[in-house]
């Protein structure tokens, strides 16, 4: 799960990062009270979204004084926001963050993901604040300095040290990075994160460290032991069959292509997918219905499915072991019937009770091709949705 930057630096500043003053708002007409209240002076009026690259698609912008502060909320609240992230379709902006403006002498990275492969979190810092980390990391890896943190011990404080001396921090600057990166660990752990970003980190001139800009996302499958966190969810910010598939408890991730997959097991999934694509298409999605998916629960993935207008055709892929074949084709067979299904169903049912699934599916009286293996299953959906257009 995602949130928006001032929620970051909400939950950041309350384990002791430093962060500059500012407040949300959900209205334009607020931005020049709050500027007002943070001095009169210089404010950034920056849009609210679940994007990066905001300031290049003319989402975040400088403000002199509490009249400009006004004009430009105006002019961004409501906006649809296009950058690299978002899509050529962008997102509306419904929130703003104003925010004091600050000198900066220098902008650094900063940032805690979860490494798989070595299965524990990794501090990345760099010189090259503001820009992203991908970019940085394609041209001038020698540029990203790792810290990787041992769960058992949490972060040591020489960690920190020799990450701040990697960023050419001097002086007071060393303990003031070392105590703001422990309570971004702190805050990594105690909220169950799986990404804390700062980018920029910035150096003001007094030589003061801030986090100016702040993103944060969370294990979902933790979000039970953090109401508090849960709270802030956006739904306006996430795709509307995302939303409908988290309501039972589906891994759905919508994609841009036009075979809709549904199957049972993220590795088998994602199988799927390269397969769709060896073949010379595109999936329409990911979809793991999980191994206890029940009649019902098939059901609802089969709609989330063609509720997506680009989807063309649909394979779906189970490999039955605690997941039954029959179960699905139950579900499958009621879905079809319940929707009056109109693209090409290709379906490829392996182990437990795969024989029932099959006679189900073949008593059904739907349109249904049946499929010996998952390659003999790419290749039939592929070539029907080609023959379809």
């Amino acid at each position: 799960m995602k949130i928006h930057e001032y929620q970051a630096k909400q939950i950041l500043s309350k384990y002791g990062v430093p962060v500059p003053a500012g407040e949300a708002v959900l209205a334009p007409d607020e931005a020049k009270a709050v500027a007002e209240r943070l001095g009169g002076g210089t404010v950034v009026v920056k849009a609210q979204i679940h994007a990066g690259g905001r300031g290049k698609g003319g989402g975040v912008k400088l403000a002199a004084n509490p009249a400009e502060a006004d004009k430009l909320a105006r002019q961004i609240h409501g906006m649809t926001l296009v950058t690299h992230q978002t899509g050529p379709e962008g997102r509306h902006v419904s929130r703003l963050l104003i925010e004091q403006g600050l000198p900066i002498a220098r902008e650094l990275y900063l940032g805690i993901v979860i490494d798989r492969s070595a299965g524990r979190p990794v501090i990345m810092a760099s010189q090259d604040g503001g820009m992203e980390i991908e970019t940085v990391a394609e041209r001038t890896p020698e540029r990203i300095h790792k810290e990787y943190v041992d769960p058992a011990t949490g972060l040591i404080p020489f960690q920190a040290r020799k990450l701040a001396f990697a960023l050419g921090l001097e002086g007071d600057q060393v303990g003031k990075f070392a105590k703001m990166l422990t309570a971004l660990y702190a805050a990594f752990v105690g909220t169950d994160a799986s990404l804390v970003e700062i980018n920029p980190l910035i150096v003001t001139k007094s030589g003061d460290l801030l986090a100016l800009d702040a993103k944060m996302s969370f294990d979902d499958s933790a979000l039970a032991r953090h109401p508090e966190v849960k709270a802030l969810r956006d739904l306006e910010e996430e795709d509307p069959l995302e939303v409908e598939a988290s309501k039972f408890s589906l891994n759905y991730i919508r994609l841009d292509g036009t075979i809709g997959c549904m199957v049972n097991g993220a590795g088998l999934a994602m199988a799927t997918m390269d397969i769709i694509k060896l073949y010379g298409s595109e999936p329409a999605n990911f979809l793991d219905v999980g191994g206890g998916a029940t009649k019902e629960k098939v059901t609802q993935a089969f709609k989330i499915i063609v509720s997506d207008p680009n989807v063309k055709g649909i394979l779906v892929n189970i490999f039955g072991g605690i997941m039954k074949c029959d179960i699905i084709a139950e579900g499958i067979v009621a879905a079809a019937k319940e929707i009056s299904l109109k693209v090409p169903l290709v379906v490829r049912l392996e182990g437990t009770n795969v024989e029932k699934g099959k006679e189900i599916l073949a008593k059904s009286g739907l349109a249904i091709t049946s499929a010996d293996n998952l390659a003999d299953a790419a290749q039939k959906v592929v070539a029907a949705v080609k023959g379809s257009k």
